[in-house]
């Protein structure tokens, strides 16, 4: 058996996945009619939709499994994302690729697999449209152009995802994209008792900015700001433009002492940004910190309620 290689660019492809929300996210209509459509036109017993997680597959559509993910190692779809055109493995007991993989020998028994890798919009593979049987089969160019056309309509709801979830100004996540990653991220903190803390920030005194320089001139300083947040938070962390000045950044793995740190070093390349631009202002914040009680916030609108309550008292105490 041959474990997939790993695709050139693995963790920028990593980070556009976790930037979706999709992984472990709830079935959806909209990608599961994509998978039934590919399973009733090629009349197989498996279709899926298959994201591929760092140690993964998960499915986020899946017709004919009991399972909902696999492991990378032995996927079929791990091969399939390494390359742009559709995949294919007429009969496995015939490659030696996958002779001997699990998948094949035991349960669901593949004897033939055809994925189109699905890409995001900035072209990085997260998964494939695929189809499979437990018998050997031809596929044919027509079979290949069909299937690429219907793994383009999911790209095209995966753009939509993107775009409904991403700051259209700083290009980072917008709330509902916050919500729905960090939502999903305290479930799993909760399960395995890792410590978080949310950081709220509110950029001071903003609306002068945008009165007295202009609206250009306050979209520039939230981009610097965004950047700057982006540069300070690790791969894991979860950070976004909540609207207006406000924004927040969920810390994994993190301390109240931690998320402290955090917040320095963002001041400190904040105070760099304003001695090196010299727009004629400086951007300033006030932040509050709210550590991750599973006991208290049953929700991330908890946790983001609480942050923002402390936030309005660190603002208090500077006027």
């Amino acid at each position: 058996m041959k474990t997939p290689d790993i695709p050139e660019f693995e963790e920028a492809r990593l980070e556009t996945l976790r930037s979706l929300g999709i992984l472990d996210s709830a079935p959806e209509e909209r990608f599961d009619r994509f998978a039934r459509m590919a399973k009733r036109l090629f009349d197989v017993p498996i279709a899926l939709v298959s994201i591929v997680d760092e140690n993964r597959q998960w499915f986020k559509s899946c017709f004919g499994l009991d399972v909902r993910e696999t492991s990378r190692d032995i996927s079929f779809c791990g091969h399939a994302i390494l390359g742009k055109e559709v995949f294919v493995v007429p009969d496995t007991l015939s490659d030696e690729r996958f002779a001997d993989n699990p998948l094949v020998l035991s349960d669901p028994h593949i004897r033939f697999y055809a994925g189109c890798p699905l890409r995001a919009p900035n072209g990085h593979a997260l998964g494939t449209l695929c189809i499979i049987d437990q018998k050997p089969r031809s596929f044919d160019r027509e079979d290949m152009s069909a299937l690429a056309d219907l793994a383009s309509m999911i790209e095209r709801e995966v753009a939509a995802v993107q775009m409904a979830t991403l700051d259209e100004l700083t290009k980072i996540s917008n709330r509902r994209g916050f919500v729905m990653l960090a939502q999903s991220s305290l479930g799993i903190i909760t399960r395995q008792k890792i410590p978080a803390a949310l950081v709220f920030i509110d950029l001071d005194k903003f609306k002068l900015i945008n009165d007295n320089f202009g609206h250009a001139e306050g979209d520039l300083a939230l981009n610097a700001f965004a950047g700057i947040i982006k540069d300070a938070c690790r791969d894991s962390d979860i950070f976004a433009r909540m609207g207006g000045d406000e924004f927040a950044i969920l810390l994994t793995n993190s301390s109240q002492e931690q998320a402290e740190e955090v917040v320095e070093r963002i001041c400190r390349a904040l105070d760099k940004y304003n001695q090196d631009v010299d727009r004629g202002y400086d951007v300033s914040l006030s932040y509050g910190i709210a550590s991750f009680d599973a006991e208290k916030h049953d929700s991330i609108e908890a946790l983001l309620a609480e942050g923002d309550s402390l936030m309005y008292k660190f603002k208090r105490n500077l006027e």
